[in-house]
Parts: structure tokens; C-alpha cells; sequence
């Protein structure tokens, strides 16, 4: 087997992984955790890609994307902590509606 497959199917079994955390789990924090966990998947593939074409390109999409990641994991957990400190609980299910 070679670096590529193995590549692939390193970065689908953490995709897979990310999307069914999101897409099973109902807390909040354990959600945001699946989303970084695909957008890390995404960069591996990226980086892989990157050093088999010799693509400056992809390396700056890359940081690209880190940038997001690291602030929409900012924005997630200052989120969560504000729906903690709010009473409720940090379960998706229990955030039917927004308030003030």
C-alpha cells in the first residue's frame, strides 16, 4: 500500500469520525470537538497534497483554514460557556430557541 492510500484513508476515518460525533452526539462541547476533528482531516489531506504537487498554494490554504478553525473554536466554546453559565445545560437538544 502506498503513502497516498494510506493518506486517504487516514484522513476519511477521521472525516467519518468528526461527522458522526456531530451528527450523534448532543453535547454542545463534544459537537465543536467533531468539527475540528474534520477540519483537521481536511488539512491533513491539504498537506498531503501540498507536498506531492510542490503547491505553495494549498500550504496557504492550510494556514487558511487553521486561522478559521482556531476562531470558530473561540467563538464555539465562548458559546458554550455563556449557554453553561446561562442555567441550562450544554446539550444541543435543550437550545430550542435564542435569547437575549
Amino acid at each position: 500500500m502506498n503513502l497516498t492510500a494510506v493518506v486517504w484513508a487516514t484522513t476519511g476515518s477521521l472525516f467519518a469520525i468528526g461527522l458522526a460525533v456531530v451528527t450523534f452526539r448532543r453535547q454542545l462541547l463534544a459537537m465543536l470537538l467533531g468539527l475540528e476533528l474534520m477540519l483537521a482531516a481536511v488539512n491533513v489531506a491539504l498537506v498531503h497534497h501540498a507536498g506531492l504537487f510542490d503547491d505553495a498554494e494549498a500550504l496557504a490554504v492550510v494556514a487558511l483554514v487553521i486561522a478559521v478553525a482556531a476562531a470558530e473554536a473561540v467563538v464555539g466554546l465562548a458559546l458554550i460557556l455563556r449557554v453553561r453559565r446561562s442555567g441550562r445545560g450544554a446539550d444541543a437538544s435543550v437550545l430550542t430557541e435564542l435569547r437575549g
